[in-house]
C-alpha cells in the first residue's frame, strides 16, 4: 500500500519544519513516518529535523532544488518523485510521508500528482491582511493554519480579522489557529489528519477552531476592528 502523501507549504519562517517535527514526534509511535524536505541550495530542513530528532536521520530526506521552490513542487516534480519512489523503497510500510516545500510566496502550491493532500501555512507575523489576499495556498489547500497567534499583540494583527477573511476565502473548508512553539492547536491538525485523510472513526472532525470561532462570533458582533 503506498503511503498517504501530505503536502506542506507556506511562506518562509511560516513554521513549516515546526509543525512537520511537532506531527513526526506526536505521530510516530502510532503511525509509520518519513519525511521530505525542499531547500534551494542546502538541506537545512532536512538538518533541522534531524537534529531535533523528529524521526530517525535514514527517514529524512533533504531535496536540492536549485531553482525556484514552487517549481519542484508543481512545474517540474522529478526530483521529488524520485526522492518519495528512494523514500517508499527503503520502508515499504509507511503510513505517511510528510512532504515540506521551500518557502516560497502565496501563489505556491503542489501538483495532485505528488500529494494525496496540502496543508498551508501562514503565520501572525505577516499581518492580519495575508488570508484576504488569496493565492492557491490560502484558497485550495486542504488545510489552512495560521501560526504564532501569540504574536498578534505585538505585530498589531487582529486574529478576528483573520478568522473572518479566512472564512470568506475558503468557505466551509478548515483552518486552525496555532502556537506551534507551545504545541497549542497540534492536535486539531492531527485529529484533522486522522478523520479526514485516514479515515479513522473514532477520530474528532476538525473544522475551525474555537479559538477561530469565537474570532468569527466577535466580528459578527462589532467587536473586531473594521477594515
Amino acid at each position: 500500500m503506498k503511503p498517504l502523501k501530505i503536502g506542506i507549504g507556506g511562506p518562509v519562517g511560516s513554521g513549516k519544519t515546526a509543525l512537520i517535527e511537532k506531527l513526526c514526534k506526536r505521530m510516530r509511535d502510532a503511525y509509520e513516518l518519513a519525511a521530505i524536505t525542499n531547500d534551494i541550495f542546502t538541506r537545512e530542513d532536512a538538518e533541522i529535523l534531524t537534529r531535533l530528532e523528529a524521526l530517525p536521520q535514514e527517514r529524512i530526506l533533504g531535496v536540492e532544488t536549485g531553482g525556484c521552490p514552487h517549481t519542484a513542487i508543481r512545474e517540474d516534480i522529478s526530483a521529488n518523485l524520485e526522492a518519495v519512489e528512494q523514500i517508499t523503497a527503503d520502508f515499504p510500510n509507511l503510513d505517511i510521508l510528510f512532504l515540506e516545500s521551500g518557502g516560497d510566496n502565496l501563489a505556491a502550491f503542489f501538483s495532485p500528482e505528488l500529494v494525496d493532500a496540502a496543508i498551508y501555512v501562514i503565520d501572525v507575523a505577516g499581518g492580519d491582511k495575508i488570508p484576504r489576499k488569496g493565492g492557491p495556498g490560502i484558497t485550495r489547500s486542504d488545510l489552512l493554519i495560521i501560526n504564532k497567534i501569540d504574536l498578534a499583540e505585538y505585530v498589531g494583527a487582529d486574529l478576528s480579522v483573520m478568522a473572518r477573511d479566512t472564512k470568506r476565502m475558503r468557505g466551509e473548508k478548515p483552518a486552525v489557529f496555532t502556537d506551534l512553539r507551545k504545541s497549542e492547536g497540534l492536535e486539531d491538525v492531527i485529529s484533522w489528519i486522522q478523520h479526514e485523510l485516514l479515515f479513522e472513526e473514532d477520530a474528532k472532525p476538525t473544522k475551525l477552531d474555537q479559538l477561530a470561532n469565537q474570532a468569527i462570533a466577535d466580528f459578527q458582533a462589532g467587536k473586531c476592528k473594521q477594515l
